[in-house]
């Protein structure tokens, strides 16, 4: 009897590894049921990673969105899962213990079933905790070994760990090879000792296509036990994201494994909703890079999604060391030139900060020192020279154990500044805090919300949290979404000329007198300098735009002209206009 092997659909990580945001509720409400008729998948990632962040960034409620997004793939008896940092949780920092607790009791409640926990150091105190924590909830937990490829992270060292977080009860182990670097022989071999040692347990494989490797790995996997892999499919799929369903589906067919068949038609019409989710907002975030593959990922084993603001960072920086070679009278370098060198240089300072699997957000600190290095050694200062307290906080153990020995000349360094190696459990150093929250929601009027969803969004994203109460954060997402359309729209004009394009397209709002632009007025006629409105509200034809207070002191009120959509603000809050000018410009609809 041919061996089934069942798809997965990481649609959360489509976008999260393309771009910065993440579809609207209106959307994952329109794209589930089509997922659904496609017919091939046994379960879809909904959420966790960045999701629920982001959604607070762009001032809608993250709550709301998994609670539809996960509702028809339920009543569909598809399994949903999420992506979970076990001691961070999902932020980049870590969770006080009371507060992961919490997030399996509302992510269960939310529609999720189950939670893939990982640690980046692969530190089972910061993974069986959150093993506890889901199984106490009603979750199905699936422990995470995070793959990466050094003379330590042999198939021997993944098996152990994996015998540790299975005896803690985890019924489900992933192999997530998040840079695509896992070399797909050590992947067959690992997915091999743990079938062949707990056969019981479920083996799901996550890959990035990033260097290339994944479709090898994914048939060594399978060819090796395998029961679950995860896979993406068009716009969103190759590059450095994940291999598309198509293709896998169709070399483990023709190998002889048992694999559902693709609706093709649902499929093009899951194709054709998701572009249109990428150019309605989606798109305007995402780095072209992250649809090109690199075999330059090999050598210095960073994740391909990392590629995006590697790239932004090292032209940052890169000013700053030509200026310093320069000064010596030295060969300026090239930006391939530059990201060569970076990419050695990562080779030099991974092992000699302990191997940590290159994964959020181990990477960003291993990237960032060797950036650093780089600089400073422009200046002909010593490596290692610029840490800041997340670097220092990951070299000194204290979110858990790394992987390898410390470099003797990075323990130097850590005792002239007298700072102390820690070998405590990393939840020690986080005391419960979900009190602080609740008190604070309690004088803000705000509600705790169903099965206490919004106490725990607060307490897990507090600053966008705050944002997203405030409006702030829409305002903020509106005005960065015009600049980006904006920037687009401009290609290689020059300033001026993008501006006079976007004029040409939208109705100046027009100072019909002199004196100061109010845009509200509360209380007993008293005017009030509030802030002016975000770019992306909307107006009806005649609809207050704002006020003037002329010379002679009288209140003018200001219509939207036409009405449609603000695009631009000309004239700041309590600012002094003149006849004529224009105060803003709306597009029509």
């Amino acid at each position: 009897m041919k061996r089934k092997i069942q798809f997965s659909l990481v649609y959360r990580d489509m976008f999260q590894s393309a771009g910065k945001f993440q579809p609207r509720k209106d959307q994952l409400e329109r794209i589930a049921p089509v997922i659904i008729k496609m017919g091939c998948f046994a379960r879809v990632e909904t959420n966790g990673g960045a999701f629920e962040q982001v959604n607070l960034l762009y001032g809608e409620n993250p709550n709301q969105a998994v609670r539809a997004f996960t509702k028809p793939f339920n009543e569909a008896g598809i399994k949903t899962h999420m992506l979970d940092r076990g001691l961070n949780a999902l932020r980049m920092f870590p969770c006080p213990a009371d507060l992961r607790r919490l997030q399996y009791k509302v992510k269960h409640a939310q529609g999720v079933d189950i939670p893939r926990i990982f640690c980046g150091l692969n530190d089972v105190r910061n993974i069986i905790p959150s093993i506890h924590y889901a199984l106490e909830a009603g979750m199905t937990p699936q422990a995470t070994l995070c793959i990466t490829n050094s003379p330590i992270h042999t198939a021997e060292y993944y098996s152990a760990i994996a015998d540790q977080l299975i005896e803690a009860g985890a019924p489900e182990i992933c192999l997530k090879d998040m840079a695509g670097i896992g070399q797909p022989a050590l992947l067959g071999k690992l997915c091999g000792m743990i079938k062949t040692k707990h056969p019981e347990v479920v083996v799901q494989y996550h890959g990035h296509n990033g260097p290339g490797l994944v479709m090898a790995s994914i048939l060594e996997v399978c060819k090796n036990g395998c029961d679950i892999v995860d896979v993406a499919m068009e716009p969103l799929s190759w590059g450095k994201g994940h291999a598309d369903v198509l293709s896998v589906q169709s070399m483990l067919k023709h190998y002889g494994f048992d694999v559902p068949e693709v609706n093709m038609e649902a499929y093009m019409e899951a194709r054709a909703l998701t572009q249109e989710f990428m150019d309605d907002f989606l798109g305007y975030f995402m780095d072209p890079n992250n649809k090109l593959m690199s075999s330059l990922l090999l050598g210095c084993g960073l994740p391909g999604g990392m590629m995006g603001s590697m790239m932004a960072d090292l032209k940052g920086v890169m000013n700053a060391i030509n200026m310093n070679l320069a000064k010596k009278g030295e060969k300026e370098l090239s930006e391939d030139e530059l990201l060569v060198r970076l990419f050695d240089e990562v080779a030099y300072v991974w092992p000699r900060v302990g191997y940590p699997p290159l994964v959020t957000p181990f990477s960003q600190y291993v990237k960032n020192i060797a950036l650093m290095n780089l600089l400073m050694q422009s200046q002909d200062k010593p490596r290692f020279s610029m840490m800041d307290d997340n670097m220092w906080g990951m070299i000194l153990g204290k979110s858990g154990k790394l992987p390898g020995e410390v470099a003797p000349e990075i323990v130097a360094l850590a005792k002239e500044k007298g700072y102390e190696f820690s070998t405590t459990d990393p939840q020690e150093n986080y005391p419960d805090d979900l009190d602080r929250f609740r008190k604070e929601m309690a004088e803000n009027g705000w509600d705790e919300g169903p099965d206490q969803e919004e106490l725990y969004e607060f307490a897990m994203h507090e600053k966008q949290y705050r944002d997203y109460k405030s409006g702030v954060a829409k305002k903020r997402f509106l005005a960065d979404l015009q600049a980006a359309k904006d920037k687009q729209s401009a290609g290689h004009m020059s300033l001026e000329e993008a501006t006079a394009f976007k004029h040409a397209k939208a109705d100046a709002v027009v100072a019909p007198e002199s004196g100061i632009v109010l845009w509200e007025i509360g209380g007993d006629g008293e005017c009030v300098k509030a802030i002016e409105p975000y770019i992306g509200k909307t107006y009806a034809e005649g609809e207050r735009f704002c006020y003037i207070e002329n010379t002679h002191g009288q209140i003018i009120e200001i219509p939207a002209a036409l009405g449609g959509k603000l695009v631009e603000v000309a004239a700041k809050q309590g600012g002094h206009v003149s006849k004529g000018d224009a105060l803003a410009y709306i597009e029509r609809a």
